[in-house]
């Protein structure tokens, strides 16, 4: 652990700590940092001016990153036949019913998105204690609940994520691997800040974004100059 702080320290003296910096150049400094002896993820958190406990200021959606994120998402149907088949050939990496309801029951969730066919969410909504709190239950507002299968579970192969604002106002995803293109990371990170400012309630007062900041698995955070986004 002394290691690791002793790294981290020389880090926050490489840069400027509580600057804000153009985009291009903030990611420059958080790949420059990206040390760590794996492919860190490349990371955006956004503090958002809205009241999470008010369901009317819920920011909660999904986006699609035009260079993915790098990662194997591993994906889950829950759908009886032929659904089930169709997930397999679009590339679910798992699909089925009974057989994963179990699963489910007794502990087993080792997969990143669930997806479930809107006429098995009677079964699948008795799971929501486990799934719930794993982020992992289907939501037709993500559009995780859906007959569209084959269309679904490509997206999220090729890097449709979901986001959603936690309890302190932040918004936290990883949008790409410090190893890609410093125009890719780019890319993903305008349209997924886009993505935030469509989202952005109807009520929410006063200054809806009100920090974004970058940084990789193991870097100190590099805050990112207001205005610096590409809204499309």
């Amino acid at each position: 652990m002394k290691k690791v702080g002793k790294r981290y320290a020389a880090l926050v003296k490489s840069y400027d700590i509580d600057a804000q910096y153009e985009i291009a150049e903030a990611i420059n400094i958080v790949k420059k940092n990206a040390v760590a002896k794996f492919d860190e993820s490349f990371e955006i958190a956004i503090n958002l001016g809205v009241d999470p406990r008010k369901a009317d200021q819920m920011v909660r959606g999904t986006v699609s990153l035009p260079h993915g994120t790098g990662k194997d998402v591993r994906v889950l149907v829950l759908a009886k036949t032929p659904k089930d088949q169709e997930a397999l050939e679009a590339g679910a990496d798992y699909a089925g019913l009974d057989e994963y309801i179990e699963k489910i029951k007794g502990g087993w969730a080792d997969v990143d998105v669930v997806v479930a066919t809107p006429d098995v969410m009677g079964e699948v909504g008795k799971l929501g204690r486990i799934l719930g709190p794993r982020g992992l239950m289907p939501n037709p507002k993500v559009g995780t609940v859906t007959f569209d299968i084959a269309k679904t579970v490509k997206e999220l192969k090729a890097g449709k994520i979901e986001y959603r604002v936690d309890k302190t106002g932040n918004i936290h995803a990883a949008i790409g691997k410090c190893s890609f293109t410093a125009d890719k990371l780019l890319d993903n990170a305008n349209i997924f800040f886009s993505s935030i400012v469509k989202a952005k309630p109807s009520t929410a007062k006063g200054k809806y974004i009100k920090n974004v900041v970058f940084s990789s698995t193991m870097s100190p955070a590099v805050i990112v100059k207001d205005g610096s986004f590409k809204i499309d």
